[in-house]
Parts: C-alpha cells; structure tokens; sequence
C-alpha cells in the first residue's frame, strides 16, 4: 500500500523550492563579497609593501647623497 504522504511531500517541495533558491543566493553573495574582501586585503597589502619600499629606497638615497654645502651668510655692516 502506497502512503497518503507523497503528495505532502511534493507540495512541501514545491512550497521550499523558492525559499531553497534564496537561501542559495545568500551563500552565493556572502561568498561573493568573502571573495571580494579578501582580494582587497591582498591588494591593499601589496600596494603597503611596494610604498614601504619606496620610502626605505628614498631614505636610503637620501641618506648616501652628501648634504648640500651651505653657504656663509655675508655678515651686514652696522649702520649708525
């Protein structure tokens, strides 16, 4: 004897069918923007690395030029 309940079933199926898809599509876009995320973090990352290599390139040229040679400031004579 078959039982009564396929046909609860099938309406139970059809009425989470759509619950189902969206519950989906949430998963679908919280991986999305993980994704996104963490694709930010590497590039924030790389862009800090290369800026921070920058500046230790320009301390490092600054720091192995000679300092510019001052010149003496021309003593004025008192007026009175």
């Amino acid at each position: 004897m078959s039982k009564p309940t396929s046909g609860v079933s099938a309406a139970r199926r059809n009425a989470e069918a759509p619950l189902n898809k969206t519950k989906k599509r949430e998963s679908d876009f919280k991986l999305e923007q993980q994704r996104e995320n963490e694709a930010l973090a590497l590039k924030t990352a790389r862009l800090r690395e290369l800026r921070l290599a920058k500046e230790a390139a320009d301390r490092s040229a600054v720091a192995a030029s000679p300092p510019p040679a001052r010149r003496p400031k021309p003593r004025r004579s008192k007026q009175t």
